[in-house]
């Protein structure tokens, strides 16, 4: 992908690695609850809405993960706390499997949040900071889409292991990213963007408190991609099973081919940010996620469900594949370990409650209406807040970039 041309494109190929591999598994051990709710729900004797709750709470506390591990990377550099962050969310992953009620797993669920809420922001910053401004797009959208990745690897341990074993031996698997911290450790050097930059605390608290209109106007945008990320993803494999009354291989099959489609569409609109613009890419992603929310979750069959699925992927997560991008160009170079992390995950809490409100509104009016009428109201939302924001496609980071961000058209 990147040019080897000495030990500079060298690390920034690990860094492309570490942050790809760290975002898809945390999101590979978000998703095997979502792929396995129903499950969960009936081991502990629960109704669904009851283990939604959970996957609120996992969002819920991303933010105080984004605001320890963004400082703590800020000032001790990115690679310390993304290998503690790794170990974290992977020990609370394996414990969430072992839990003997669901009062224990609803805690492990808020604790595991904490470091899935750290990893994003770090990683981010790493990656963006290590590789060149004419690769941001394209490597932009690779990155996010990790998260994607690591859905249809949810989806492939829900059609191999759970079938077999059921859902505790999946929550296991979730122990593999602390091995990851061991390539962080031997092979990623520590961003010189970092080393430029850092600064005392009198200097960060005037740096944020400077840019604390933009910090609003983050965690406004952020809460708006999550919420279209999260509503088309986490109640859709149990919409599949209760009302379009598909196997647990036929639910799997269509999420893979799902998340095919949002590998392909963010790095496609990624690239695409990198000559149009990052706002021009993500209104255009955000509109055509809108005409096609009836497409969607109309499709009666298994083939048609999942054309539906890949078109809605493409677009929902073709949109997220600009995000990291655009967001780190965004923030100010002596806060970027903590301001686009912790707007991110701000914007995730805001967003946390769409699945359950999504699974309510299932319970009385059924989950096509529910589906249909939430998404159709959020993409249009979205489409707004990210046309009246800023941009600073290509902004040079470190020293001598500047602080303060000014709209500029796209």
């Amino acid at each position: 992908m990147l040019p080897n041309r000495g030990s500079e494109h060298r690390n920034a190929r690990n860094a492309v690695i570490a942050g790809f591999l760290g975002w898809t598994l945390d999101a590979f051990d978000f998703f095997l609850l979502v792929m396995t709710m129903e499950a969960v729900a009936r081991d502990f004797h629960q109704p669904i809405p009851a283990i939604a709750l959970t996957l609120t709470a996992s969002l819920a506390t991303r933010p105080v993960g984004a605001l320890l591990f963004g400082m703590m990377a800020d000032r001790f550099g990115r690679r310390l706390p993304l290998m503690l962050v790794l170990i974290f969310y992977s020990a609370m992953e394996v414990l969430s499997g072992l839990a003997p009620t669901y009062v224990w797993f609803f805690a492990f669920r808020l604790l595991y949040g904490i470091g899935m809420g750290g990893e994003w922001g770090v990683g981010a910053s790493l990656t963006m900071e290590s590789v060149p401004e004419r690769w941001r797009g394209f490597v932009s959208g690779l990155l996010q889409e990790g998260y994607a990745f690591g859905y249809l690897l949810a989806a492939v341990a829900y059609f191999t292991v759970f079938p077999r074993w059921g859902w505790r031996p999946m929550f296991f698997l979730g122990g593999v990213p602390a091995l990851l911290s061991l390539f962080v450790f031997s092979q990623v050097q520590e961003s010189e963007s970092w080393k430029q930059s850092q600064s005392d605390w009198k200097t960060y608290r005037r740096a944020f408190a400077s840019n604390f209109k933009l910090f609003l106007y983050l965690v406004l945008l952020m809460a708006c991609m999550n919420s279209i990320s999260h509503g088309t993803q986490d109640l859709f494999p149990t919409f599949l099973r209760l009302q379009r009354h598909f196997t647990v291989h036929q639910t799997a099959l269509v999420t893979i081919v799902a998340m095919l489609g949002a590998m392909a569409g963010g790095m496609w609109f990624g690239s695409f940010s990198e000559r149009r613009g990052r706002r021009r890419a993500m209104v255009t992603a955000v509109i055509l996620a809108g005409l096609l929310t009836t497409v969607w979750v109309a499709m009666p069959t298994m083939a048609l469900a999942a054309g539906g699925a890949f078109a809605m992927q493409f677009m929902v997560q073709g949109a997220w594949g600009v995000v990291p991008a655009h967001i780190n160009e965004l923030s100010p170079d002596e806060l970027r370990g903590f301001f686009p992390g912790f707007a991110y995950q701000m914007g995730v809490l805001c967003a946390s409650g769409v699945a359950y409100a999504q699974s309510v509104l299932a319970e009385h009016y059924g989950y096509l209406p529910a589906l249909a009428g939430s998404m159709t109201a959020l993409l249009a939302l979205a489409a707004v807040v990210i046309g009246l924001g800023p941009e600073r496609k290509g902004i040079r980071f470190g020293k001598g970039s500047g602080m303060a961000v000014k709209a500029s058209s796209s």
